[in-house]
């Protein structure tokens, strides 16, 4: 029998093939799977608030996570780094307690104002969200020691190292730290990029494995979270 060998062009092509294939098939996921759990007025209120002043917010897919999460958690006490117009303060707020109490720190106070409407609108209770604003790194050492069952990572990625610092301490043993556009849309994977934001979730995804404390895990959800459970 004749080998055939396979010419650099036509691997080429295969690969490219393959590729298209699978951002096809990612694609439709994404769709079957924000048609199977839509977000209901609230939410698509919300990201609409977001979309009009140009702040980012965590993708259907990625908000289900963070419910889901947070829920596992059994999240009464939860910190989000980053409140945006309130999308993900919504999704966070779904999974958490029913006498859970959401802190959520950002230093743009249009942004919590917009975060504010999307509570209300919601129908959410005052008190269950405390929204701070300041830099992160001014508000996280006013927290309580081992107080809280997930932090949340939404905010400015050079700082990430520093919360991940704030996390081991804030954290309750099996808490969950997040840190969310953690792939940087799988870019983190690809040695040409070397954009300031990748290489810094490099470093972080390194930092996080590395720390014997955590249980780690890459989830490859919408830009990617990056999860760690504290053990001790």
């Amino acid at each position: 029998m004749e080998a055939v060998i396979e010419s650099g062009s036509s691997a080429a092509s295969g690969s490219a093939a393959s590729g298209g294939s699978r951002a096809k098939a990612d694609g439709a996921f994404a769709d079957w799977a924000n048609t199977w759990q839509p977000e209901d007025a609230p939410l698509l209120a919300a990201r609409q608030r977001a979309a009009e002043v140009g702040v980012g917010a965590v993708d259907p897919l990625t908000g289900a996570a963070l419910r889901l999460l947070v829920a596992a958690a059994s999240g009464k006490a939860v910190i989000e780094l980053g409140t945006g117009a309130g999308v993900s303060s919504l999704w966070l707020l779904r999974g958490m307690r029913p006498d859970g109490i959401l802190t959520s720190v950002d230093s743009e106070s249009e942004h919590q104002r917009l975060a504010k409407a999307s509570l209300s609108e919601a129908g959410v209770p005052a008190g269950r969200a405390r929204l701070i604003a300041g830099r992160a790194l001014n508000v996280l050492p006013r927290l309580s020691d081992a107080a809280y069952d997930l932090v949340f990572c939404d905010a400015a990625r050079s700082e990430n190292p520093d919360y991940l610092d704030a996390a081991l301490r804030l954290l309750r043993p099996g808490g969950l730290l997040v840190f969310a556009g953690a792939l940087a849309g799988g870019r983190i994977a690809e040695p040409s990029a070397r954009d300031a934001d990748t290489v810094s979730l490099r470093e972080l995804a390194k930092m996080v494995r590395d720390e014997p404390r955590l249980v780690t895990a890459a989830l490859p959800v919408g830009q990617g979270l990056l999860v760690a459970a504290l053990t001790s």
